[in-house]
């Protein structure tokens, strides 16, 4: 064991021309910027150990985009003695941030060549009859007048990588001690009836409603870290839901941790640094779906639409900035409340390991029988049901099909998916990544059986494979389970839990 050092940074971006919005099936331009969107990154390291744990407010970190960043900042890396391959970059999964320049890539697919890629509004642009076409809802496919994906990754990059190499030559001896608050933040958005179906947002104000598919966790996981003076330089925060209370609007935001940040800093001084971390939440959001409250103004979200809504006292609509507000609000008085009530002893001197490990986790696959399916209800679609130009309606309606095709289309070339994953022991808690929009069941598994005496989990880190979800959301079908959200499977899901505790034990073992 040995003393750590801890450093800090925090980068602003800045787009000076509105930016796609993305993260929703409607196409989307900023009209202004609610809170600035930030990166912000902590290094950790001690004699003969290292970490870089790196937050963005973007909707996925892609594996272009860490791929990208660890090769421009390699040699300045290799100066200061920082190891590109022990930095953990993460999304908060705001759906009010831009696009950029290799956003929908995913290291499954980057060396096949000829690959049509993932996206329902590609494939069903590519399968129109002559004389149709893809319309946007608003135009970002050709508009000079908002940035454009290669501007947005220049910008994304640039801070990104400052902030990185900042935090690290910013550190200072220091500390550490974790803590456990509970805040109800995260609930289950996918909705079971009694014909064995599930929906993502699905209405449960139905006779054929059973239940809610699965729990929800409100712990909040915290790392206060302290200077070598014992004063509070920035907070760690890990829990399991995506920064999707506004995810329809039309501005930039980062979402519910925008709020967060702002009340920490009026409480404990400007000068704090927090740093959200998503745990496993492919299944859940803020949104109660038992005490639905219509959004105040429209979302264009075919699966949000509601045919006879009810009057209900609750919470303010979690797609409103009211709801927004108010998860910050219950963020923050818990960190706060946390902090008042005292906290265990400043560590200095700990056990410190983080292991790479590159699983390979089997490629959700499709039927020959599924694929023709899939073809005659695209057609059948297209020529009956809608025989006019298509958008992102059309497109949402025809998902399912749209990704088997996909997938039949990848499945030829790929058997075996190399997932990226971090597994870390800092003193009394593990940490441990994953690519995924993780169910969070996967994620219960771990924390429950882990070893440690605390583990944090974080989810769309290092690349984006799409949605994980369990055996019984396949089996209950639609959007977030359905073969075309993710790469991999529940087959893979059970490996990645199992490779993942295996990991975490022989860390503690040690």
């Amino acid at each position: 064991m040995s003393k750590i050092k801890i450093g800090w940074a925090e980068e602003k971006f800045v787009f000076t021309k509105p930016v796609s919005l993305t993260g929703q099936f409607a196409e989307r331009i900023s009209e202004y910027e609610e809170k600035p969107l930030t990166v912000t990154a902590m290094a950790v390291s001690s004699d003969d150990e290292q970490m870089v744990l790196c937050s963005v407010d973007l909707v996925g970190v892609s594996y272009q985009l860490t791929d990208y960043i660890k090769n421009m900042i390699k040699d300045e890396a290799e100066k200061v003695g920082l190891d590109v391959d022990k930095i953990v970059m993460s999304a908060i999964h705001t759906h009010t941030g831009p696009s950029y320049t290799g956003r929908g890539g995913r290291r499954a697919v980057a060396n096949i060549k000829n690959f049509n890629g993932f996206g329902s509004k590609g494939t069903l642009a590519s399968m129109l009859p002559e004389g149709r076409k893809y319309i946007e809802k608003v135009n970002i496919s050709d508009n000079e007048n908002i940035t454009s994906l290669d501007e947005s990754l220049a910008e994304i990059s640039t801070k990104m990588i400052k902030a990185i190499l900042d935090a690290w030559n910013s550190r200072k001896e220091g500390g550490f001690t974790n803590a456990f608050g509970r805040a109800v933040v995260g609930l289950c958005r996918r909705a079971t009836y009694n014909d064995g179906s599930a929906q993502m947002w699905g209405d449960t104000n139905r006779a054929v409603f059973e239940s809610l598919e699965a729990g929800s966790d409100s712990g909040i996981e915290l790392l206060y870290v302290f200077d070598d003076n014992k004063k509070l330089t920035g907070i760690v925060v890990n829990l399991a839901c995506p920064a999707q209370c506004v995810q329809h609007r039309l501005f930039i935001s980062p979402d519910f941790w925008g709020e967060t940040k702002k009340l920490l800093r009026e409480h404990f001084g400007e000068d704090l640094f927090m740093l959200p971390l998503c745990s496993a939440a492919g299944d859940q959001c803020p949104v109660d779906l038992i005490r639905w409250v219509e959004p105040e103004s429209d979302v264009n979200d075919p699966n949000i639409d509601r045919m006879y809504p009810l009057k209900r006292k609750a919470d303010p609509s979690m797609f409103d900035l009211a709801g927004m507000k108010k998860t910050g609000r219950r963020i923050a008085n818990e960190i706060i409340d946390v902090y008042n009530d005292g906290l265990d002893e400043i560590l200095t001197d700990v056990e410190f390991k983080h292991n790479v490990h590159i699983m390979k986790l089997p490629l959700r696959r499709v039927t020959l029988e599924q694929e023709k399916e899939a073809k005659k209800a695209i057609r059948d679609y297209l020529s009956i049901e809608n025989t006019g130009d298509v958008d992102y309606n059309d497109a949402a309606k025809l998902q399912v099909h749209l990704g088997i095709l996909s997938r039949m289309e990848l499945q030829d070339f790929l058997e075996v998916v190399e997932t990226e994953v971090h597994i870390m022991r800092l003193g009394p808690i593990a940490i441990a990544t994953n690519p995924f929009e993780l169910f969070l069941d996967y994620g219960n598994k771990i924390k429950a059986r882990s070893t440690a005496e605390q583990t944090f989990l974080i989810q769309l880190a290092n690349g984006t494979e799409g949605y994980l979800p369990t055996k019984k959301a396949e089996e209950g079908g639609h959007y977030s389970a359905f073969v075309g959200s993710g790469t991999v499977g529940h087959e893979g899901g059970e490996q990645l839990v199992k490779e993942t505790l295996t990991d975490i034990y022989k860390l503690f073992a040690e």
